[in-house]
C-alpha cells in the first residue's frame, strides 16, 4: 500500500482552528478553540448529539460551535476524566482515574460530597462498564469483587467471586447484562476463556484459548482479540462457543483497538496513526488491507458519531474531525500525489480519453487516471501558473501565463509553441483553437501548427463562436461581436467582464462574469440574470461547465453551484467543503457521466452527482435548549415549569444545534408566539428577550446549518410571565370601574357647574343692567345737569348766544353718547377716548378753562381693542370735581393715557389737584367710583376679565401734588365679548 502525503490547510469561517491534516477536509480543534487540555482520553456522544471528551483537564462538551468545560471549579474532585458515559435519561457519568466519580445532571456536576451514594463505588483498577438505558454497570477489569449499578443517583452492587485462589489474577471483559455473564482470562498464564454467570456464580470454560496479555473488546456478539500485532475476530454462539471469523497481522505494534458504531474495526498504532478496515465485522470474508491515516498522531480514541462523521482523539494534539462525505471520498477514492493548488481542469473533448488534465499555480501540470495523478513538468524552476488547458485526441495544449505547450499523450512529445500573455483557450473550428491573449485573439491550428490573427490590439479574456463567421469576444469591460472575415467588432453587452462563455442550446448562451453573476443571452440581448439575490453564493463566477441544455455548473471562490433552468424558474444548489469539496476555492469542474471532477486550491475532488443531489434539503436534528434564565434563576430542565414575574420579565435561552458537519457555521431562526409572529435570526447561542409583558408564550426555534439548511423540526418551549397584582385582569377591571364611576361623577359635576354658571351669568347680566342704570344716574346726576343748565342760563343772561349754542351742542352730544354707551357692555378704546374728550371739553367750558387735559394712546395699543364701557369716565369726573376744581394758585391739569405693559392694558388718570391727603379729596368718595368698583367685580365674575385698580397719592410717592389712578385690564378673549388684543 502506498503512503499518502496529502497535507493542506482547511479553512472555514467561524470554524475551529486550522491545522494541517492528512485527509482533505479534516479539521483540528485545540486549545485556541477552547479545548485546553494535553491529553484527550475518550470520546462519546449523548442522545441529544453532544460530543463529550474526557481529558486530563476535566470534561468537555462540544456542540459544534463551542466547548463547554467542566473541571474542579464546577465540582469535579478529580479532573483526570478517563471516560464520560452518557445515559438515556440525559445524565453523563464521569469515570475519573480510580475513584472520586461524579455525574452531570441538568448542567450541574454532582460529586461524592453532594451525593454520598457515589462513595460506595471503589476500585483499585480503572473500571470497564456496560450501559443499559439509564443504568450503568461498572466493574474492575482485574479480579472484580463487585459490579456496581448506578441509576439516577443511586448505587447498588452485585457481589462476584472471580478468584479461585490468591495467586490468580483474572482479566475480566465482555459483561452482558441480559445474559448475566462476563468473561475471564488468566492474566499471567493465559488459557481458555471462562464464562461467569453473575447470578448463579457458576463458571463455564469456553472453547477458545487466549494467550496471556491478550486484550479483548466486545460489541454485541463480536469479540476482537488483540495480542501484540495479531488481531483475531470471533463471533459468540450460545454464550460459550466462540467461532473465529477474521484475522489480521499488523506490521506495527498496536496500542488500542476500537469497534465503531458501524461495526468497523480501527487499530491505533503505538508509533502513531490508525488502521481502518472498510468492511463491517459482520460481513463475511477475511479482513482486507486497511487504510492507514493520521500517521503523525498518537490516537487515544476514535468515534464515529450518529451522522457517520469521524472523530480522532489524540495525545497532545487535540481533537480531529472529518465529515462523512470527506471520509468516504478519501477512503473509497484515495488519490496519490494530490496536494497542489489547481487553477485549471479539463477533459478531452472527444469523450474517449478518460484522463483528467490539471493545471497548477506553477509550471507543473497533472494527469489524473485511475486514482493516480501523474506530474508533467515542461520547464523546471519557472513560477508560471496555468491559465487554460485544451485536449482533443492525443493532443493536449497547456496554456501558462507566458508559455504555450503542445503535448502528445501517445508519444509523450512536448512542443513549446509561443511566448504570449495567455488568458484563455477556447475550442474553435475542427483542429483549431482560439487563444485569448493580452494583445488580441488568435486562432491556432494544432494539426498544421499555423496561427491566424482574428482580432488585434485588444485584451481578450474569453471567446465563443456562435456562427460560421461570427464569435463573441469578451474584454475587460464589454462583450463584443466579431466578424472573423472583416475583423470588425461591434459592442454587444456593455459593462460586463466575462470570464467564461458556453453554449447551452441553440441561440442560448451562458456567461460567467467577474462581478455580476451569470448572464443568459442570445445573439440579440440578455434574457436572464442569475445573481446572489437569485440564490448564487457569490456574483464572482470563474468557469461554466454544461451538463445538458437545461443544467450547468458554476465554479467560484465560495464553492460550486449547480443551476437548473425550469421554464421561468431557476433552481440553484450550492455545494461547499461540507459537501465533500476539498476546498471552497474552485477553479473549475468537468463532468464524466455521474462523476464530477472538481479542481480546487486543495487538490482534486471526485464526487458523485447523484450523491450530491440526493442530500436532504434539511438537517435531521433539533435545536437543544441547554438552559433558560428566567425570574433570576437558571433552569436546566426544559420539562420544568418556566415562569417569571414582572419586573423580572427578561428571559435568556442558551441553545445549541449540534450539527458538526456545519463546522460552526450555525445560526438560529426563532419567534415568540404570543408576542409576535415575525421570525428573527441570530448567530448567538444566547437569545435574550427583554421586558416581556405578562402572558403565555411559546418559544419556537429552528437551527440553520451549512448552505442554509434548516433543522427538520422546530424545538418549542412554553413559558409564562406572571403579572404583578396591578397587572391582573381583576385589578384592571376594578380600576376601570372606579375610573368609570369617577368619570361619571366628574361629568355630572361638570354639567352641574355649567348649569350653575349659566344661572350665575344670568344673575350678573341682570346685575350689570341695574348697575348701568345706576351709573347713568351717577353720571347724569341732578347736580351735574343743574350746573350745566345754570351755566347755560348765565350765558343767555350775558346774551352770549354763540357760546350758549356751543355749550348746548356739546351738552346734547354728551347726553346722547352717555345714553348710547350705557347700553353697551364693551366699547373700543378710540371711542372711549372720544367720549372722554367730549366730556372734558364740556367740563372745561363750564369751569371757564380752569384746567387743561391731554388724552394719549400709545403706539403699543390697538385702538380697536375694547374695554368695559363708561368705566373710565367716573374716575375722570372725580379728578375734576375733587381734584382740580378748587385750585386757586395754579391751573389744573388732567392726563389720561392708554398703554400696554405686555400682559395687560394700563389706563392712567392723573391730575395735579389737591391730592388724597386733603380733607376735600378724602371726602371725595365718589358715588360713581363706587359704582365703577362694583362694575369691576361684576366683570370679573361674569366675563373673567381681570381689572386691577390702583389709587396713588403723588404727594407721598413723588413729592408733587395730585392723584394718579391706574386701571390694569387683562382681557378675556371671548367671541361674545370680542375683547381681544
Amino acid at each position: 500500500m502506498k503512503k499518502l502525503f496529502i497535507l493542506f490547510s482547511f479553512f472555514f469561517w467561524l470554524a475551529p482552528t486550522l491545522f494541517f491534516a492528512q485527509i482533505p477536509g479534516m479539521v483540528n480543534y485545540n486549545e485556541e478553540d477552547g479545548l485546553n487540555n494535553s491529553h484527550s482520553y475518550s470520546l462519546s456522544q449523548d442522545p441529544s448529539g453532544f460530543l463529550w471528551i474526557g481529558s486530563d483537564n476535566g470534561l468537555f462538551r462540544f456542540d459544534g460551535k463551542e466547548f463547554k468545560h467542566f473541571n474542579n471549579k464546577h465540582g469535579l474532585k478529580n479532573i483526570e476524566a478517563l471516560s464520560c458515559i452518557p445515559l438515556s435519561n440525559g445524565e453523563v457519568f464521569v469515570a475519573t482515574f480510580l475513584n472520586d466519580f461524579a455525574y452531570l445532571k441538568n448542567g450541574k456536576v454532582i460529586n461524592s460530597d453532594m451525593n454520598s451514594e457515589l462513595k460506595k463505588i471503589q476500585f483499585t483498577h480503572n473500571p470497564d462498564y456496560y450501559i443499559d438505558g439509564s443504568s450503568l454497570y461498572l466493574y474492575s477489569t482485574y479480579n472484580p469483587a463487585n459490579i456496581y449499578i448506578y441509576k439516577e443517583g443511586k448505587v447498588n452492587r452485585i457481589p462476584v467471586d472471580v478468584k479461585t485462589n490468591s495467586k490468580n489474577e483474572y482479566y475480566t471483559f465482555g459483561l452482558d447484562i441480559p445474559d448475566h455473564t462476563f468473561y475471564q482470562l488468566d492474566q499471567y498464564k493465559g488459557g481458555n476463556i471462562i464464562a461467569y454467570d453473575i447470578r448463579s456464580k457458576k463458571k463455564t470454560v469456553c472453547n477458545i484459548y487466549a494467550n496471556r496479555s491478550t486484550f479483548i473488546l466486545r460489541k454485541g456478539n463480536i469479540f476482537v482479540f488483540r495480542n501484540k500485532r495479531n488481531v483475531d475476530v470471533y463471533q459468540l454462539h450460545n454464550k460459550f462457543y466462540f467461532k473465529k471469523i477474521k484475522s489480521y497481522q499488523a506490521q506495527e505494534n498496536i496500542e488500542r483497538h476500537i469497534i465503531d458504531k458501524n461495526n468497523r474495526l480501527w487499530l491505533c498504532l503505538e508509533e502513531g496513526g490508525a488502521l481502518y478496515f472498510k468492511q463491517s465485522l459482520l460481513e463475511e470474508g477475511e479482513l482486507t488491507a486497511p487504510v492507514k491515516m493520521m500517521e503523525n498522531y498518537i490516537m487515544s480514541d476514535i468515534l464515529v458519531d450518529k451522522d457517520n462523521n469521524t472523530w480522532f482523539s489524540t495525545r497532545n494534539n487535540g481533537l480531529f474531525f472529518i465529515a462523512d462525505r470527506f471520509f468516504k471520498n478519501y477512503i473509497h477514492r484515495p488519490i496519490s500525489n494530490n496536494a497542489s493548488y489547481i487553477t485549471v481542469i479539463a477533459k478531452n473533448i472527444d469523450g474517449h480519453d478518460p484522463n483528467i488534465y490539471l493545471g497548477y499555480n506553477e509550471s507543473k501540470s497533472g494527469l489524473y487516471h485511475n486514482g493516480q495523478v501523474t506530474d508533467l513538468v515542461f520547464e523546471k524552476n519557472i513560477k508560471l501558473e496555468h491559465k487554460a488547458i485544451f485536449a482533443e485526441g492525443n493532443t493536449v495544449l497547456f496554456g501558462l501565463t507566458r508559455r504555450l505547450f503542445q503535448y502528445n499523450t501517445g508519444i509523450k512529445e512536448t512542443l513549446f509553441l509561443k511566448d504570449i500573455v495567455l488568458k484563455n483557450i477556447v475550442p474553435y473550428t475542427q483542429g483549431s483553437i482560439l487563444l485569448c491573449t493580452s494583445d488580441g485573439l488568435l486562432s491556432y491550428n494544432y494539426r498544421t501548427r499555423k496561427y491566424t490573427d482574428v482580432l488585434s490590439k485588444e485584451r481578450i479574456y474569453t471567446a465563443l463562436p456562435y456562427a460560421g463567421d461570427s464569435l463573441f469576444a469578451g474584454g475587460f469591460k464589454d462583450l463584443y461581436k466579431v466578424n472573423t472575415i472583416t475583423k470588425k467588432k461591434t459592442l454587444f453587452l456593455e459593462g460586463y467582464y466575462f470570464t467564461d462563455i458556453k453554449k447551452l442550446r441553440d441561440n442560448l448562451y451562458v456567461g460567467a462574469t467577474n462581478l455580476n453573476g451569470i448572464m443568459l443571452f442570445d445573439n440579440r440581448r440578455i434574457i436572464r440574470k442569475i445573481t446572489e439575490s437569485t440564490g448564487l453564493s457569490t456574483g464572482q463566477i470563474k468557469k461554466i461547465e454544461v451538463e445538458n441544455k437545461n443544467i450547468f455548473w458554476a465554479s467560484t471562490n465560495y464553492g460550486l453551484s449547480r443551476i437548473e433552468l425550469k421554464g421561468n424558474d431557476v433552481k440553484i444548489n450550492n455545494f461547499t467543503q461540507t459537501d465533500g469539496l476539498p476546498s471552497n476555492t474552485v477553479a473549475g469542474c468537468v463532468l464524466s457521466g455521474d462523476t464530477l471532477f472538481v479542481g480546487t486550491s486543495k487538490g482534486l475532488g471526485i464526487l458523485s452527482v447523484k450523491n450530491l443531489m440526493s442530500q436532504k434539503s434539511f438537517i435531521d436534528k433539533k435545536v437543544i435548549i441547554n438552559s433558560v434564565m428566567i425570574g433570576g434563576k437558571e433552569i436546566f430542565d426544559p420539562h420544568q415549569t418556566l415562569s417569571g414575574q414582572t419586573p423580572e420579565n427578561d428571559i435568556t435561552f442558551n441553545v445549541s444545534f449540534p450539527d458538526f458537519t456545519s463546522q460552526g457555521k450555525i445560526s438560529y431562526r426563532y419567534k415568540i408566539e404570543g408576542l409576535s409572529n415575525d421570525w428573527q435570526t441570530s448567530t448567538s447561542q444566547k437569545i435574550t428577550l427583554y421586558s416581556l409583558p405578562p402572558g403565555n408564550y411559546t418559544f419556537t426555534i429552528f437551527g440553520i446549518g451549512y448552505n442554509g439548511k434548516r433543522s427538520s423540526v422546530p424545538t418549542e418551549l412554553h413559558f409564562e410571565i406572571h403579572p404583578k397584582f396591578w397587572q391582573t385582569w381583576w385589578f384592571k377591571t376594578m380600576i376601570i370601574s372606579l375610573g368609570a364611576a369617577a368619570l361619571f361623577i366628574m361629568i355630572n359635576l361638570y354639567f352641574q357647574k355649567k348649569r350653575n354658571k349659566k344661572l350665575e351669568t344670568l344673575y350678573y347680566e341682570k346685575k350689570i343692567a341695574e348697575l348701568e342704570l345706576q351709573a347713568i344716574k351717577a353720571q347724569i346726576n341732578p347736580h351735574f345737569i343743574y350746573n350745566c343748565l345754570n351755566s347755560i342760563q348765565f350765558l343767555l343772561y350775558k346774551k352770549d348766544y354763540r357760546e350758549t349754542e356751543n355749550y348746548l351742542e356739546v351738552f346734547a352730544q354728551m347726553i346722547r353718547k352717555t345714553l348710547h354707551y350705557s347700553e353697551k357692555t364693551f366699547m373700543p378704546i378710540q371711542e372711549e377716548a372720544d367720549y372722554l374728550s367730549l366730556y372734558l371739553n364740556m367740563e372745561k367750558l363750564r369751569l371757564k378753562d380752569l384746567f387743561d387735559y391731554k388724552i394719549t394712546i400709545s403706539e403699543k395699543v390697538d385702538k380697536n381693542w375694547v374695554v368695559p364701557s363708561l368705566l373710565i369716565q367716573p374716575f375722570v369726573e372725580n379728578a375734576i370735581k375733587h381734584g382740580v376744581s378748587g385750585l386757586k394758585d395754579r391751573k389744573g391739569k388732567i392726563d389720561v393715557s392708554f398703554d400696554h405693559t405686555g400682559t395687560a392694558l394700563c389706563v392712567i388718570i392723573e391730575d395735579n389737584g389737591v391730592g388724597i391727603g386733603s380733607g376735600k379729596q378724602t371726602k371725595a368718595d365718589s358715588f360713581g367710583v363706587k359704582l365703577s368698583q362694583k362694575r369691576i367685580e361684576t366683570f370679573r365674575q361674569l366675563f373673567e376679565t381681570h381689572i386691577q385698580l390702583e389709587i396713588i397719592d403723588l404727594s407721598e410717592k413723588e413729592q408733587r401734588p395730585g392723584t394718579q389712578i391706574k386701571l390694569y385690564i387683562k382681557p378675556y378673549e371671548n367671541q361674545n365679548t370680542s375683547m381681544h388684543h
